[in-house]
């Protein structure tokens, strides 16, 4: 009998795009991050990807102290393997940005593989009150927020992580990021096997029809052949449309407060794992089985939960 395709369930817990007053099941504490974590874990999550936030007021915090109760306490609790944002917030500098994952040396990174608008304004149409100054300023900033990664910085952040045995989760919202990804294949700066995980829906990169999705799933396969594994996130609404597609073409899938704060029409998810248990009966459905975080070690060529520092 052939062999049944295992599939990596990633899951971005917090990030830096919601704010506290979009739901109450948001992470915010370093308590709160570790309990979503773990319990996505238990879900069936191989990989949790992290940030870390101010714990009265929920902003995005990248300095090491912010990230080292939870990554302890994860640690402590799991064996998932554990990727550190250097994406931080779009209005950090790359070197506040890359502090944690300098800091802790973890097995996986995420990068973000191009410098890009990064609209979230257009939330304000839904959200009309907030609990803290900073967050209506968040969104509405963002009319003219450029997130800022050239080809000099992301050189700096490969070599910074690689240095430190660590790999990362090439996040690439359009085309031309794929194509950046090639450029430092190339130069033999990154090597496979490569973790790409296309991003769909954000405002500023491409969206999230079934088309722009097949799009670059083509482009990656013409551009890395088997050197890959591919992952999809969609943002909001289209989470698990995008993660059934992912399936459907022999992809991974991520899913996670972070991408979407929902788990179906007009229903907060109370969790990240949640958003993991309807990604896992997906899967399980087609008939394909989730990925351990030791499969997904293997899968992508990971040091192991030993090599890091934290």
């Amino acid at each position: 009998m052939a062999k049944t395709r295992k599939v990596i369930i990633s899951c971005a817990c917090t990030g830096a795009i919601h704010t506290p007053s979009m739901s109450p099941y948001l992470p915010i504490t370093a308590r709160q991050i570790a309990d979503d974590a773990v319990g996505a874990a238990e879900a069936g999550a191989a990989i949790v990807h992290l940030h870390a936030r101010n714990p009265e007021t929920g902003q995005p915090d990248q300095t090491p102290e912010a990230f080292a109760p939870f990554l302890s306490e994860i640690r402590r609790r799991s064996g998932v393997v554990v990727n550190i944002t250097s994406g931080g917030s779009p209005y950090m500098s790359v070197e506040e940005r890359l502090k944690p994952t300098a800091t802790f040396k973890p097995e996986l990174a995420s990068l973000n593989m191009g410098t890009m608008n990064f609209g979230l304004y257009h939330l304000l149409d839904k959200y009309k009150e907030f609990k803290f100054d900073w967050e209506r300023k968040h969104l509405e900033n963002s009319k003219e927020l450029v997130f800022k990664n050239t080809f000099k910085d992301i050189e700096h952040i490969l070599q910074v992580g690689s240095g430190n045995g660590t790999k990362f989760e090439f996040e690439c919202y359009d085309t031309s990021h794929l194509y950046t990804l090639r450029h430092f294949f190339d130069r033999g700066l990154v090597k496979g096997p490569l973790f790409i995980q296309t991003v769909f829906g954000i405002l500023g990169g491409i969206g999230a029809h079934p088309e722009d999705v097949a799009h670059m799933r083509r482009t990656a396969d013409r551009l890395f052949g088997n050197a890959y594994h591919w992952s999809v996130l969609g943002a909001g609404a289209a989470q698990m449309k995008v993660a059934a597609m992912s399936l459907a073409m022999g992809g991974n899938v991520r899913v996670g407060l972070e991408d979407s704060l929902w788990q179906g029409p007009g229903s907060l998810a109370p969790s990240s794992a949640a958003q993991v248990s309807i990604a896992r009966r997906l899967i399980e459905s087609l008939g394909l089985q989730v990925a351990t975080p030791d499969e997904a070690r293997d899968m992508l060529g990971l040091k192991g939960g030993d090599a890091v520092s934290f």
